[in-house]
């Protein structure tokens, strides 16, 4: 998958990689389509930086929702 390329597929894939990582209980509150293509970028960085850290502490992963939740679409 090519995540440099902006896609709602491409979102959908890195909130569900994300979703995973945190082992969100609550991931269904968390829906790709709740996201818009603007916030591509930061979805982006979100994702590598969960990604990419082998173990993530309980502040690093409310931080981490806060920033998603920042991010959504206005409902």
């Amino acid at each position: 998958m090519d995540l440099s390329v902006p896609s709602h597929a491409n979102i959908e894939y890195m909130i569900e990689g994300i979703k995973t990582k945190l082992r969100m209980a609550s991931g269904a509150a968390m829906q790709a389509s709740a996201f818009s293509l603007e916030q591509y970028e930061d979805i982006h960085d979100v994702y590598d930086m969960v990604i990419n850290k082998p173990n993530l502490s309980i502040s690093e992963v409310e931080a981490i929702v806060s920033e998603l939740g920042r991010l959504r679409k206005p409902s």
